[in-house]
């Protein structure tokens, strides 16, 4: 396993739209076409991340400043969007790619941590994040529990 990010852009963002998560998780995380197009019509400061295992495609990550507003008083650093495609779940891709991704977080913001959130009956994503370090805050973010790595 060699993984690799890659940015979106107009070479791979149709390879994007066709990664799936299992039908049973799609009520967990939006499609990536929408994600993308949060990139170009939403506010904010949005990076959509192909995940790659040396030439192909295997997930998604979209990672987001936040700036501070009333549900969170001070300026924060989001993955707002993490995914593997159901052809590469259960083979350790997706605890992989956090790990790489919070090494390459570190690399290129200096930041003090980054908040991930997920559905609170999503006990697979809860076990992966906290598994490569994040932990649940009590915070929730629209009806989604937050979790915290501190870096």
């Amino acid at each position: 396993m060699n993984i690799d990010f890659k940015k979106i852009d107009k070479n791979n963002y149709k390879e994007c739209f066709h990664l799936n998560v299992k039908k049973e998780q799609s009520n967990f995380v939006a499609p990536n076409w929408y994600s993308l197009l949060e990139v170009h019509y939403e506010d904010g400061e949005r990076y959509p991340l192909g995940i790659y295992d040396g030439e192909t495609m295997v997930g998604f990550l979209m990672y987001v400043f936040h700036p501070a507003d009333e549900e969170f008083p001070k300026d924060s650093w989001w993955i707002e969007r993490f995914m593997i495609d159901e052809a590469y779940q259960n083979k350790g891709y997706g605890a992989s790619a956090l790990r790489n991704f919070i090494t390459f977080f570190k690399n290129n913001y200096n930041e003090m941590g980054i908040r991930i959130s997920t559905e609170p009956t999503n006990k697979v994503a809860i076990h992966l994040y906290e598994s490569v370090g994040f932990t649940m805050t009590g915070e929730m973010v629209g009806d989604e529990a937050v979790l915290y790595l501190d870096l």
